[in-house]
């Protein structure tokens, strides 16, 4: 038995018990390695789905590569933001998702990935997906940089995303401290292309970030999914200046279409607050940002764009008597608004066993109001929202967990 053939007749095998039960034998490949591919390819199938269905043989250097790595749904996004045609140059592959998209609408792509394990991984899996236009090399991108001013060799688009781990393995967020530092390479990335997309952390401060950078971006992107914001994007023109601020993109990718809000930050500080009356009462739709939106925070501008009413400033939560299906972001029915109070708490569990919590500018988090409530989390219950209004007293929101019907049926 080959190491392909091991692989696809253990596929569904329990890979603690096969190990155990191989160990020590000779099988003529590497066993471990091989078990190693059963587990990846079984942990990043949602991730990586379209990838693996088109290439089965797929190699996962280490479990570490599948877990750091971008997903298709997010590199298929980050391919659509380049021309087709262009010619692009990943700084930063890792086990290069990214660069096996783009290489789909670019007309050329050059990944450089400092780890031999990495680049041979890349290598074998373009090969597999039928992919000639990818050419991978072993460097730090710092070097290669400096051979393409010596050559000069340019590219349209250079993609980074640096590593957000420190020298001992933690985490970090700030761009200042990920490695390699992207301001320090400016001026010389600025040598060999003409557009840096700089993939950061959603953690990091945007604002802080831009400072650091020292140039302005043309795009700001928050990418996230309904759950979750990924990640940021910035988009910078280098070959000429921008001169007019930046638009900020809030781009949700949902299950079968994508979500999209921009706006400038001119138009956000230049907007008259949201109103905050009639109170929010049952009946109403309630209206909650997409984590991406949250993000970049267009709290006057979205109410002003969707004629929406404000619970209070510092909640972001929106109200309306009528659906507004464009939100960029969830919606709900109300069912009822209960004030935060001991004889609304002592019953509610009896009312309502099961409930998702939330919490806006409450004072409190959600896990400890719901041990407050005595409820139990669950899917598919009502939505219970803990806020504050603009007197500064708290309520309770409950609402149904399906998007809120259009108006009359």
């Amino acid at each position: 038995m080959d190491y392909d053939s091991f692989i696809n007749e253990h596929i569904n095998d329990d890979t603690a018990a096969l190990r155990l039960a191989l160990a020590g034998k000779d099988l003529g490949f590497d066993i471990a390695d091989a078990i190693l591919q059963i587990d990846a390819r079984r942990k990043f199938s949602r991730k990586l789905p379209d990838t693996l269905a088109a290439f089965p043989a797929f190699r996962f250097p280490s479990m570490l590569a599948g877990e750091q790595s971008t997903s298709d749904r997010l590199a298929a996004y980050h391919a659509s933001l380049i021309p087709v045609g262009a010619s692009v140059v990943d700084l930063t592959a890792g086990l290069g998702i990214d660069a096996l998209h783009l290489a789909r609408r670019a007309a050329d792509v050059t990944a450089i990935e400092r780890q031999e394990s990495l680049v041979e991984a890349l290598r074998h899996n373009a090969a597999g997906l039928g992919i000639d236009n990818l050419t991978v090399v072993c460097s730090d991108c710092r070097d290669f940089i400096e051979r393409c001013k010596a050559d000069g060799r340019r590219f349209d688009i250079a993609f980074i995303d640096p590593a957000r781990r420190a020298a001992d393995g933690s985490r970090t967020y700030a761009i200042a401290d990920c490695e390699p530092d992207v301001r320090a390479l400016l001026p010389d990335i600025a040598r060999i292309c003409k557009r840096l997309i700089v993939k950061a952390s959603p953690m990091i401060d945007i604002m802080a970030t831009t400072t650091y950078l020292g140039i302005e971006p043309a795009h700001i992107i928050a990418l996230g999914t309904p759950a979750e914001c990924k990640e940021l994007i910035f988009d910078i023109p280098l070959d000429a200046p921008v001169g007019i601020p930046a638009e900020y993109c809030a781009v949700t990718l949902r299950s079968d279409d994508e979500s999209v809000y921009s706006f400038t930050r001119g138009r956000e500080l230049d907007c008259p607050a949201a109103p905050t009356s009639p109170a929010i009462a049952a009946g109403d739709s309630l209206f909650e940002p997409y984590p991406a939106g949250m993000k970049l925070g267009p709290w006057r501008l979205l109410a002003a764009d969707f004629g929406l009413c404000a619970i209070s400033a510092g909640t972001h939560l929106y109200y309306n008597k009528e659906a507004t299906p464009d939100f960029p972001g969830r919606s709900f029915r109300v069912i009822e608004v209960l004030p935060y109070a001991s004889r609304i708490i002592k019953r509610f569990a009896r009312q309502h066993p099961v409930a998702e919590v939330a919490v806006r500018n409450f004072g409190m988090a959600a896990d400890d109001l719901r041990r407050r409530l005595g409820v139990r989390d669950g899917a598919d219950a009502i939505r219970v929202y803990g806020i504050t209004d603009p007197s500064s007293t708290r309520h309770l929101i409950l609402t149904t967990t399906q998007p809120a019907p259009l108006p009359n049926t």
